[in-house]
This record gives structure tokens, C-alpha cells and sequence, in this order.
């Protein structure tokens, strides 16, 4: 099937830099995803954007360069409820990789139970509007009671002046609960201000959320762009993700976000990104929690 990628579509960068910054052993890209291939898994009808292809050859690939040992590969909204493509990436990764799916009330035992299978281990719930059609509270909590008899957790993505109102749901979830992306603060207010002081004290409320320090480039108003050898990037964002690797060492996760789906402004150099990694969790030992314990203990344990 051919695919018109959306206009202005930014494809992942090709030919990323050696990271400087020597990954622990072990290491997990903990947030990444694939595309397709479209021709192979075809994207969603209901899809609010058509990307480029990026395969799991492509991803492990990138993996292997990058100096991981692992992946955690989520569920991308252009695939919506069909894993097919996600989990077959799963299936090659001869347990080098576990995944988040989407899934639907209509879901049945059986096909958790081979979803757990093939290493997924989470579900995720997406608030953020301009990607997905809102779902209905009682059925994702219906999903969420539903998972967690295999264990499995919820990813939660949404973006930070959001979070007021869907505080009562997210704390009324049964399982494990970890974020995207820090709940994708405003990097333009203080770190000390009373939006980010919201998703710190939602953290230290719940001993059961955990969260990603992921996407600085997303994050990022200011600054400067993981290009061009930059070991200095998103100094912006660093605050607010060091804030939380060090006060929540053993609930925090690092990943690319590779292939970086709906970046309009610039597409990074996973190489830097991952230089980007010791100035959020500078001490070896942060390293090695947000590296390599934190996402064994929540993905392969």
C-alpha cells in the first residue's frame, strides 16, 4: 500500500554521531517506536498523520550505533489499536525488546496473553488532542484493571496544563503509571513554578508514577539544537529533567524518541541526545538507575 507522508513531514536523521557520553552496560532506550514500513503494516484510517517509514532494522540498527542494549518500543498513534507492527519488531528482537501497545475494550484474554508473549508490557492512554480522538474515562480504566493481571503497566501522555483535570483519573489507575515525557512541562516558566511544582508534588503523592526525562527537542524554546556536534543541547530543559532524575532516582527513564514522530522545527541528532543524557543524571550512579536498573526492573523483571 503506498502512503503520502503528511506535508512537511521531517524524516529521522540519517548518519547519526558517535555519542561522547559512554552508555552503562546494559542500557535501555526506553522510548522509541516504529513506523511500519507502510506497505508491510499499513497505517491507521484514523490516523492524524501519515510519517515516513522506519522499520526495526532501521531502529536496531540505530540501537546497536548508539551503544544500547535494548529498546522499549511504544505504540505509535499512527498505527492506532494495530500492534501488528510493534510487536513484530518485538518478535525480532529475540528478547532484546519490550513493547507498550494501544489497545481497545473490545480486546480479548487471549490476545493479551500473546501480546505478553511477544514482551509487551504496558498500554498507553494519549491525551493530547491534536493526535488522537478522546476515549472515554470508564473505558480506559476498564483497560487498566483489565492489564494489570498480567502486570503490565499504563503509559500516560499528556501535556502539563492538563494535568489539573485529569489528576482524579490518573491517581485512580491500579497499576504502575509512567509518563511521557515529564508530562511535557512549559520549559519557558520557572522549574520552581507552580505547573512544574504540580507534577513534582503528583509524583511524590504517588510512589506508583514514574516518569520519562525524555524529549528535550520537543521540549526545548531556546535551545541550542542537538546538531552539529552541539554537546550543549536543550540547556533549557535540563532543570526540569535533572529535577526529577534526582528526586525520583528509581522511577525516572531515558529514550530517544527515535524516529521523532511530528517534530516540526528541527530533527536532532540521536548521537547528541544521547550526550545529552550526563547533563540530567550527572553522577555514574543516576546513570545506572535511569539507564539500566530503572527499566530491567519495570520491563524485564
Amino acid at each position: 500500500m503506498e502512503f503520502t507522508k503528511t506535508p512537511g513531514w521531517m524524516d529521522w536523521y540519517t548518519g547519526p554521531s558517535t555519542p561522547r557520553f559512554q552508555l552503562p552496560a546494559g542500557a535501555v532506550d526506553a522510548h522509541c517506536h516504529v513506523f511500519g514500513p507502510g506497505a508491510e503494516f499499513p497505517f491507521a484510517p484514523e490516523r492524524k498523520y501519515t510519517p515516513c517509514d522506519a522499520s526495526k532494522a532501521q531502529l536496531f540498527a540505530l540501537r546497536d550505533h548508539l551503544g544500547f542494549a535494548k529498546n522499549v518500543v511504544v505504540q505509535a498513534t499512527c498505527h492506532g489499536s494495530d500492534n501488528s507492527a510493534m510487536v513484530d519488531a518485538l518478535k525480532a528482537a529475540n528478547g532484546k525488546a519490550r513493547g507498550v501497545a494501544t489497545v481497545k475494550r473490545s480486546i480479548s484474554d487471549a490476545e493479551i496473553q500473546a501480546m505478553h508473549d511477544a514482551g509487551v508490557r504496558g498500554v498507553r492512554f494519549n491525551f493530547v488532542k491534536r493526535l488522537v480522538d478522546f476515549t472515554p474515562k470508564d473505558e480506559l480504566l476498564e483497560i487498566a484493571t483489565r492489564i494489570h493481571a498480567w502486570g503490565w503497566h499504563v503509559v500516560i501522555y499528556f501535556e502539563a496544563v492538563d494535568l489539573p483535570e485529569l489528576w482524579d483519573f490518573f491517581t485512580a489507575l491500579p497499576t504502575t503509571v509512567v509518563v511521557d515525557h515529564m508530562g511535557r512541562p512549559d520549559v519557558s516558566l520557572p522549574v520552581d513554578g507552580p505547573q512544574f511544582a504540580l507534577f513534582e508534588k503528583f509524583m511524590r503523592d504517588n510512589s506508583n508514577v514514574w516518569s520519562k526525562v525524555t524529549c528535550p527537542e520537543r521540549l526545548s524554546v531556546t535551545g541550542p539544537k542537538a546538531l552539529n556536534g552541539e554537546q550543549n543541547a536543550y540547556l533549557d530543559v535540563i532543570p526540569f529533567a535533572k529535577r526529577i532524575v534526582e528526586q525520583f532516582p528509581d522511577r525516572a527513564l531515558w529514550g530517544t524518541d527515535w524516529p521523532h514522530p511530528n517534530l516540526k522545527d528541527h530533527m536532532p541528532d540521536d548521537g547528541l541526545l544521547v550526550d545529552f543524557i550526563p547533563h540530567i543524571a550527572p553522577t555514574a550512579e543516576l546513570q545506572q538507575k535511569l539507564l539500566v536498573d530503572n527499566p530491567n526492573r519495570l520491563y524485564w523483571s
